[in-house]
Protein backbone atom coordinates (compact mmCIF):
# COMPACT_ATOMS: atom_id res chain seq x y z
CA UNK A 1 0.00 0.00 0.00
CA UNK A 2 1.16 3.40 -0.22
CA UNK A 3 -0.65 6.59 1.83
CA UNK A 4 -0.19 9.78 -0.16
CA UNK A 5 0.51 12.17 2.72
CA UNK A 6 1.75 15.51 3.66
CA UNK A 7 3.23 16.11 7.07
CA UNK A 8 0.57 17.32 9.65
CA UNK A 9 -2.09 17.35 7.50
CA UNK A 10 -5.22 15.47 8.14
CA UNK A 11 -3.09 12.58 6.06
CA UNK A 12 -1.66 11.80 9.83
CA UNK A 13 -4.39 9.96 10.97
CA UNK A 14 -4.16 7.37 8.74
CA UNK A 15 -0.56 7.36 9.08
CA UNK A 16 -1.07 7.00 12.91
CA UNK A 17 -3.90 4.28 12.14
CA UNK A 18 -1.32 2.21 9.68
CA UNK A 19 1.62 1.99 12.34
CA UNK A 20 -0.79 0.66 15.20
CA UNK A 21 -2.24 -1.78 13.03
CA UNK A 22 1.16 -2.69 11.94
CA UNK A 23 0.49 -2.71 8.32
CA UNK A 24 2.79 -2.58 5.83
CA UNK A 25 2.87 0.60 3.45
CA UNK A 26 5.12 3.60 1.44
CA UNK A 27 4.40 7.13 2.70
CA UNK A 28 4.70 8.72 0.03
CA UNK A 29 4.73 12.95 0.77
CA UNK A 30 2.45 15.05 -1.20
CA UNK A 31 3.10 19.30 -2.23
CA UNK A 32 -0.18 20.43 -1.83
CA UNK A 33 0.34 23.67 -3.15
CA UNK A 34 1.73 22.37 -6.32
CA UNK A 35 0.05 19.21 -6.34
CA UNK A 36 3.26 17.34 -7.12
CA UNK A 37 4.91 14.25 -5.24
CA UNK A 38 8.12 14.21 -4.54
CA UNK A 39 9.65 12.65 -7.62
CA UNK A 40 7.83 15.86 -9.77
CA UNK A 41 4.66 13.79 -11.23
CA UNK A 42 1.23 14.89 -11.07
CA UNK A 43 -0.43 14.01 -7.69
CA UNK A 44 -3.95 15.25 -9.72
CA UNK A 45 -2.96 11.80 -11.28
CA UNK A 46 -3.66 10.22 -8.10
CA UNK A 47 -6.15 11.67 -6.69
CA UNK A 48 -8.21 14.61 -8.76
CA UNK A 49 -9.71 16.10 -5.85
CA UNK A 50 -6.03 17.21 -5.27
CA UNK A 51 -6.05 16.89 -1.26
CA UNK A 52 -4.64 14.40 0.87
CA UNK A 53 -5.05 11.50 2.60
CA UNK A 54 -5.18 8.86 -1.10
CA UNK A 55 -4.37 4.89 -0.23
CA UNK A 56 -3.68 3.07 -2.71
CA UNK A 57 -4.44 -0.44 -1.96
CA UNK A 58 -2.42 -3.49 -3.32
CA UNK A 59 -5.36 -3.73 -5.33
CA UNK A 60 -4.73 -1.39 -7.59
CA UNK A 61 -7.71 0.45 -5.90
CA UNK A 62 -7.40 4.17 -4.34
CA UNK A 63 -9.31 5.78 -1.69
CA UNK A 64 -9.74 9.35 -0.44
CA UNK A 65 -11.15 10.16 2.63
CA UNK A 66 -9.63 10.55 6.19
CA UNK A 67 -12.77 9.23 7.59
CA UNK A 68 -13.19 5.89 4.82
CA UNK A 69 -9.85 5.41 4.91
CA UNK A 70 -9.55 4.80 8.64
CA UNK A 71 -12.30 2.21 8.31
CA UNK A 72 -10.22 0.47 5.57
CA UNK A 73 -7.58 0.52 7.58
CA UNK A 74 -9.04 -1.25 10.92
CA UNK A 75 -10.63 -3.73 8.67
CA UNK A 76 -7.84 -4.20 6.70
CA UNK A 77 -6.44 -5.44 10.76
CA UNK A 78 -9.38 -6.40 12.68
CA UNK A 79 -6.91 -7.54 15.30
CA UNK A 80 -5.39 -4.26 15.83
CA UNK A 81 -8.97 -3.37 17.75
CA UNK A 82 -9.48 -0.01 16.22
CA UNK A 83 -12.94 -0.75 15.19
CA UNK A 84 -15.67 -2.66 16.88
CA UNK A 85 -16.67 -5.80 14.44
CA UNK A 86 -19.29 -5.09 11.86
CA UNK A 87 -22.98 -4.96 12.85
CA UNK A 88 -21.79 -4.07 16.60
CA UNK A 89 -23.79 -1.41 17.87
CA UNK A 90 -20.21 -0.51 19.73
CA UNK A 91 -19.37 0.07 15.64
CA UNK A 92 -21.91 2.08 14.80
CA UNK A 93 -21.38 4.38 18.11
CA UNK A 94 -17.71 4.72 17.06
CA UNK A 95 -18.08 5.60 13.38
CA UNK A 96 -20.72 8.34 14.90
CA UNK A 97 -17.60 10.30 16.51
CA UNK A 98 -15.78 9.35 13.22
CA UNK A 99 -18.49 11.38 11.59
CA UNK A 100 -18.73 13.95 13.80
CA UNK A 101 -14.78 14.62 13.45
CA UNK A 102 -15.00 14.59 10.15
CA UNK A 103 -18.20 17.05 9.58
CA UNK A 104 -18.02 18.92 12.73
CA UNK A 105 -13.96 19.76 13.75
CA UNK A 106 -12.36 18.68 10.64
CA UNK A 107 -14.28 21.28 8.37
CA UNK A 108 -14.31 23.67 10.60
CA UNK A 109 -10.95 24.44 10.58
CA UNK A 110 -10.84 25.42 7.11
CA UNK A 111 -11.38 28.78 7.27
CA UNK A 112 -8.03 29.05 9.49
CA UNK A 113 -5.87 27.53 6.77
CA UNK A 114 -7.12 29.52 4.64
CA UNK A 115 -5.21 32.98 3.51
CA UNK A 116 -7.56 34.26 1.92
CA UNK A 117 -9.80 34.26 5.30
CA UNK A 118 -10.79 38.28 6.79
CA UNK A 119 -8.70 37.83 10.29
CA UNK A 120 -12.22 39.00 12.31
CA UNK A 121 -13.44 36.15 10.96
CA UNK A 122 -10.60 33.48 12.53
CA UNK A 123 -12.07 34.29 16.12
CA UNK A 124 -15.76 33.32 15.24
CA UNK A 125 -14.27 30.25 13.90
CA UNK A 126 -12.10 29.79 16.80
CA UNK A 127 -15.02 29.99 19.33
CA UNK A 128 -17.43 27.57 17.38
CA UNK A 129 -14.17 25.31 17.40
CA UNK A 130 -13.76 25.50 21.12
CA UNK A 131 -17.52 24.77 21.23
CA UNK A 132 -17.16 21.63 19.08
CA UNK A 133 -14.21 20.24 21.73
CA UNK A 134 -16.30 20.61 24.97
CA UNK A 135 -18.69 18.66 23.37
CA UNK A 136 -16.30 16.22 23.18
CA UNK A 137 -14.96 17.13 26.76
CA UNK A 138 -17.94 16.10 28.04
CA UNK A 139 -17.61 12.98 26.77
CA UNK A 140 -14.57 12.28 27.70
CA UNK A 141 -15.56 13.32 31.63
CA UNK A 142 -17.41 9.16 31.96
CA UNK A 143 -15.36 7.66 29.46
CA UNK A 144 -11.74 7.06 28.59
CA UNK A 145 -12.07 7.13 25.39
CA UNK A 146 -14.48 8.41 22.47
CA UNK A 147 -16.18 5.13 21.92
CA UNK A 148 -16.09 3.99 25.26
CA UNK A 149 -13.43 1.31 27.19
CA UNK A 150 -11.17 0.98 23.74
CA UNK A 151 -8.75 3.09 21.76
CA UNK A 152 -10.22 3.23 17.87
CA UNK A 153 -9.88 5.23 14.81
CA UNK A 154 -11.66 7.73 16.00
CA UNK A 155 -9.45 9.10 18.87
CA UNK A 156 -6.58 8.82 16.61
CA UNK A 157 -8.92 11.04 14.31
CA UNK A 158 -9.51 13.18 17.20
CA UNK A 159 -5.86 13.49 18.11
CA UNK A 160 -4.95 15.21 14.77
CA UNK A 161 -7.55 17.78 15.35
CA UNK A 162 -6.40 18.11 18.66
CA UNK A 163 -2.62 19.01 17.31
CA UNK A 164 -4.85 21.54 14.72
CA UNK A 165 -6.36 23.38 17.47
CA UNK A 166 -2.59 23.65 19.12
CA UNK A 167 -1.22 25.33 15.87
CA UNK A 168 -4.25 27.37 14.98
CA UNK A 169 -4.38 28.94 18.49
CA UNK A 170 -7.74 27.24 19.37
CA UNK A 171 -8.02 27.95 23.51
CA UNK A 172 -9.10 24.42 24.94
CA UNK A 173 -6.96 24.94 27.63
CA UNK A 174 -10.30 25.04 30.40
CA UNK A 175 -11.12 21.41 28.97
CA UNK A 176 -9.49 19.24 31.31
CA UNK A 177 -10.69 16.04 30.02
CA UNK A 178 -9.92 16.83 26.88
CA UNK A 179 -5.76 17.54 27.81
CA UNK A 180 -5.38 15.25 29.83
CA UNK A 181 -6.85 12.40 26.69
CA UNK A 182 -4.29 14.25 24.04
CA UNK A 183 -1.29 13.42 26.59
CA UNK A 184 -2.54 10.21 27.06
CA UNK A 185 -2.69 9.32 23.23
CA UNK A 186 0.56 11.51 22.49
CA UNK A 187 2.29 8.85 24.87
CA UNK A 188 1.16 6.10 22.44
CA UNK A 189 4.18 4.48 20.78
CA UNK A 190 2.90 4.87 17.23
CA UNK A 191 1.69 8.40 17.68
CA UNK A 192 4.96 9.24 18.64
CA UNK A 193 6.81 7.36 15.85
CA UNK A 194 4.23 8.43 13.22
CA UNK A 195 5.28 12.03 14.47
CA UNK A 196 8.53 11.89 14.42
CA UNK A 197 8.39 10.33 10.93
CA UNK A 198 6.76 13.44 9.82
CA UNK A 199 8.95 15.47 11.61
CA UNK A 200 6.26 16.51 14.00
CA UNK A 201 8.27 15.24 16.91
Amino acid sequence: MKLYMTPGACSLAPHIALNEAKLPFEAVRVDLAAKKLEDGSDFLAVNPKGQVPALALDSGDILTEAAVILQDIADQAPQSGLLPAPGSMARYHTLEWVNFIATELHKSFSPLFRPTTPDDYKPVTKELIAGKFALVDRRLADSPYLAGEDYSIADIYCFVMLTWAKVTGVDIGSLANLRAYADRLAQRPAVRDTLAAEGLA
